[in-house]
């Protein structure tokens, strides 16, 4: 039986207009102007509003190159459900507006059945925005190719259980037909969101706010996951997609492929300069096979 995941966040979050959303797509990815790699196996992109990262994601999604992938597996965080776990969807399909990506249900009963995951419902999954935003962007790169997705909400999980579903999931990524985008925003500043972390040595608030966000960008492209958990210990930073970035790092650290991360684009939503703003940061990055 199908079941549909409506583009919930089409109409206000981006646009619905599928000539529009095709539009922007094209333009943000003709600016990002990147050469089209097979070594790229997953990325790490943003997932605001399109009005705030699009133009951000395109330096992430510019790089895939479709040819030989068929599924993807979708890594985003949870804002809404709380789940020390990480659950998958019992959607069937999930639309966009510039076409639909069928979800890959024999991953998903395999995933299931090492008994691992739970299950989020149709309103868990419609209420979450972070896989959702990916969504158009992998539309439009896969456009006349055959792909399938996997959709993994990661739960708020402990160190171990990075670990845990990153030795799960570390199998898929040596497979070159499979890829990983990773969803995640980078700090979330300002007295809204009860953090405001800063250095003075550093200049203006925003110049403190990206040392902070580069320090992490930096720790990421080592590909140790215990040195980012010490990072996110030490300063706190509100980096929303921690645990699917910290479940890719135990990935691709023990993973057969040696694969590297690396950052590409880092942009701000606004540039603060005094207590009472706030902003937020987007960074992408591609992991591809390091050919060293």
């Amino acid at each position: 039986m199908e079941v549909i995941r409506r583009a919930s966040h089409a109409g206000s979050w981006y646009t619905d207009n599928p000539r529009k959303l095709e539009e922007e797509l094209d333009g943000w990815l003709n600016a990002a102007g990147l050469p089209k790699s097979s070594d790229v196996r997953g990325v790490i992109a943003p997932h605001a509003g399109y009005s705030y990262s699009g133009r951000a994601a395109a330096y992430a999604f510019g790089n895939i190159d479709p040819t030989n992938i068929s599924r993807v597996f979708l890594l985003g965080p949870s804002h809404h459900y709380y789940t020390p776990k990480c659950a998958l969807s019992t959607a069937t399909v999930y639309k966009t507006p510039i076409g639909d990506l069928p979800i890959d249900q024999e991953v998903i009963e395999e995933l299931k059945a090492t008994g691992k995951f739970e299950l989020m419902d149709l309103r868990v999954d419609e209420a979450e925005h972070s896989m959702e935003m990916h969504l158009p962007y992998l539309a439009k790169v896969f456009k006349g190719h055959q792909v399938k997705v996997v959709p993994i909400l990661v739960g708020a999980l402990n160190a171990e259980s990075e670990a845990k579903y990153g030795k799960l999931l570390e199998k898929y990524i040596d497979d070159p037909k499979n890829f990983f985008s990773v969803s995640s925003d980078f700090c979330h500043w300002g007295t809204r969101f009860n953090y405001t972390h800063y250095d003075n040595k550093h200049g203006a608030i925003y110049k403190s706010i990206e040392a902070l966000d580069k320090m992490g960008m930096d720790i990421i492209e080592t590909g140790d996951p215990d040195s980012f958990k010490k990072y996110l210990l030490e300063f706190e930073n509100t980096i929303c997609g921690r645990h699917p970035i910290g479940v890719f790092l135990h990935m691709t650290k023990i993973c057969s492929t040696k694969i590297k991360i690396q950052f590409l684009r880092y942009e701000q939503s606004s540039r603060c300069k005094t207590m009472r703003e706030s902003s937020v940061s987007y960074a992408s990055a591609v992991a591809k096979v390091d050919g060293e």
